[in-house]
């Protein structure tokens, strides 16, 4: 018996002792990992020059056109095998000249407050709408009244964010159905236009823009939609309570043009080991044109190029063949997530592993998996390495926008979660600007990143 047990003891040990070996490998990289992206990243330089430089990026705008040049430029800079334009057609949307708005409570009388056209609304006609309003907390309140107190008036959404939730990115999906179909819905009962209360947590005077679609409206004629901003919407919610009767003018001259030609902007390092093994990190080069999109996805651009340049910088060569993907369109239409989804699948290429960054660049927390128990066990596996980092949060859910076409049975996606908390204080608003990112946030998100797919990158998707 005891012959038996003393080979059994030392195969336990043996593994063990590989185990630790490797968590000390691995542990030294991270650190080499994290000191060199925060002595010596580039993400910050590159976040001012496409912010401060380029600036909003909005699909099919002359300014989308220059950060794919400029993204191909830095690519190339560094080195690495492989730099490529994919061509994409998108959507072309312009806001033109600035909105107006304001409440009247008589004639003469009148307060302006913030709004802004959302995402692929209609213009109103030639010198505004005016008309009376109607306030509603969301479509079901909207559908309850009916034609009879609808019709010919503006519908005012005024559901706000659930500020009780910790998690702020359910508190954004409870609420922005309503900016992204109210118009549709209220035009089937004959309002005149929409106003949605921003999708905002905070108390201030900037208007979020966002998407927002038509639908399937044939018969229907297409209604403006426009955006205010929650000090707007409280004032005028408060007003309504006042006085019924108040009337509200909105002048929007934004406009749909035909499909234009953009490009998913892509590098790669070539697999040393498994070179038909696709890893991809990537965000979304568009944004909206309100501010600069630096946290919106400048953040998730920068940092998933500082991924290819941390391992260059350390010399580390991956086994499996990992892409950087800006992705063109996910703002207002995901062309471009589709379209390297599509060529992937017609080229039959293997994608094991992809990493999105599309949540701000703020302090990094950990990360969301879309993956099977077993892949989970592995990451949970990995929780020691990141505890120094202070990266704690490692859960099962959602990923990312673009990477999501990718998804297939055996893959896993995975989504960057920097702290939220003040994340929708600038999402799509005029105030989403460079100086709203801290530097040193911006470098441990990049770092945390390079981590996580340099452990994928050593022991593969189980």
């Amino acid at each position: 018996m005891l012959k038996i047990i003393i080979p059994i003891v030392f195969v336990i040990l043996s593994l063990n002792g590989y185990a630790q070996n490797d968590a000390k490998e691995d542990s030294v990289i991270l650190k080499k990992i994290y000191t060199t992206s925060l002595l010596n990243g580039k993400s910050y330089a590159w976040l001012d020059y496409l912010s401060n430089q380029i600036g909003g990026r909005l699909s099919g705008s002359v300014n989308a056109q220059l950060a794919v040049e400029w993204g191909e430029k830095e690519l190339k800079k560094l080195g690495i095998d492989k730099v490529w334009l994919q061509p994409v057609m998108v959507p072309k949307w312009t806001r033109g000249v600035t909105e107006f708005a304001y409440i009247e409570t008589e004639p003469g009388k009148t307060t302006n407050v913030p709004i802004c056209a959302l995402g692929g609304s209609v213009p109103t006609l030639i010198g505004g709408i005016k008309a009376t309003v109607v306030e509603v907390q969301g479509v079901e309140e909207l559908r309850k009244l009916g034609t009879a107190a609808i019709e010919g008036k503006i519908v005012f959404y005024n559901r706000p964010m659930q500020a009780d939730l910790i998690e702020t990115f359910r508190a954004y999906g409870g609420c922005v159905d309503q900016r992204y179909s109210g118009a549709a819905e209220a035009a089937k009962f004959g309002a005149v236009g929409v106003i949605v209360r921003s999708m905002n947590l905070r108390l201030d005077d900037f208007p979020h823009t966002g998407a927002m679609s038509y639908g399937d409206l044939k018969d229907i004629d297409k209604i403006p939609a426009a955006a205010i901003s929650t000090n707007g919407a409280d004032l005028l919610s408060s007003m309504l309570k006042l006085n019924p009767k108040i009337k509200f003018s909105l002048n929007m001259n934004c406009r749909t043009w035909k499909d234009v030609q953009s490009y998913n902007v892509i590098g790669e390092i070539t697999g040393a080991k498994f070179p038909n093994e696709y890893m991809v990190v990537g965000g979304h080069l568009d944004s909206w044109d309100l501010g600069d999109g630096a946290h919106d996805d400048g953040a998730g651009i920068v940092q998933s190029m500082e991924v290819l340049r941390l391992f260059k910088e350390i010399g580390y060569k991956p086994k499996r063949s990992i892409r950087v993907v800006m992705f063109m369109n996910e703002e207002n239409g995901l062309r471009g997530g589709k379209k390297y989804a599509k060529v992937a699948e017609s080229k039959k290429e293997n994608h094991v592993f992809a990493l999105e960054s599309d949540a701000g660049g703020f302090t990094p927390r950990g990360f969301s998996f879309d993956c099977n128990e077993e892949n989970f066990i592995q990451i949970e596996g990995w929780k020691p390495l990141f505890e120094p980092y202070l990266i704690h949060f490692f859960a099962k859910g959602g990923s990312g926008a673009d990477i999501g076409p990718l998804k297939k049975e055996g893959m896993v996606l995975a989504g960057l979660r920097p702290d939220s908390q003040r994340y929708f204080d600038y999402h799509h608003a005029k105030n989403d600007t460079f100086e709203a990112v801290n530097k040193r946030e911006l470098e441990l998100g990049a770092a945390t990143m390079t981590s996580l797919i340099y452990l994928f990158d050593k022991y593969g998707v189980k």
